[in-house]
């Protein structure tokens, strides 16, 4: 990948030197377009529900515009990756397995906890048993993980998503385990 930059003389086109593409800043390249792909995915998925327009919107305009705008965001950041960055390149570092993995492990406990899975016999555990094993599990995702850390995070997120979503919301959520609130 490059270009051939040269100048015509009498006899021709003379070729000088090829200069490659170089990026400035690989984060920022593979941000771009990570933003665009999601940005393009949701604009796509947004489209098999009605449009409608500024004055009456439909279910799928306000997906299909923040897909759009990510798309268009990605796009400008890929862009820029070309332009911007720091000497020598910003490489893109060893990718973090651990922090995923435990992040993905915590949420999909949370939404198992909160709501059971009846089809293997787990209940319904609650908002409060959810959140703690949510926060104790993506706390695990740091090397120096503290015990005592996630308690306080734990308790405190507790006590505000309890304050939030049952007592000013008037949502309901199971808060305590099924077979302590019968």
């Amino acid at each position: 990948m490059g270009c051939v930059c040269g100048s015509r003389q009498n006899t021709g086109w003379v070729k000088t030197k090829e200069m490659p593409v170089q990026l400035a800043s690989q984060r920022d390249f593979f941000a771009g377009l990570m933003f665009t792909v999601v940005g393009l995915a949701f604009a796509l998925g947004a489209t098999q529900f009605t449009i409608g327009s500024a004055a009456r919107m439909g279910p799928g305009y306000f997906p299909l515009l923040l897909g759009v705008l990510l798309a268009l965001l990605g796009a400008l950041i890929t862009f820029k990756s070309f332009t911007h960055g720091l000497p020598g390149g910003d490489k893109v570092g060893a990718f973090a397995w651990r922090p995923l993995g435990f992040v993905l492990l915590g949420n999909l406990a949370f939404g198992a906890l909160l709501v059971g899975l009846p089809s293997w016999g787990l209940p319904a555990m609650g908002l409060l048993v959810a959140i703690f094993a949510l926060v104790f599990i993506v706390g695990m995702a740091r090397k120096n993980h503290s015990f005592k850390e996630s308690l306080l995070l734990a308790v405190g997120l507790s006590l505000g998503c309890y304050l939030a979503f049952v007592f000013a919301l008037d949502l309901r959520l199971p808060v305590w385990p099924e077979f302590l609130s019968v």
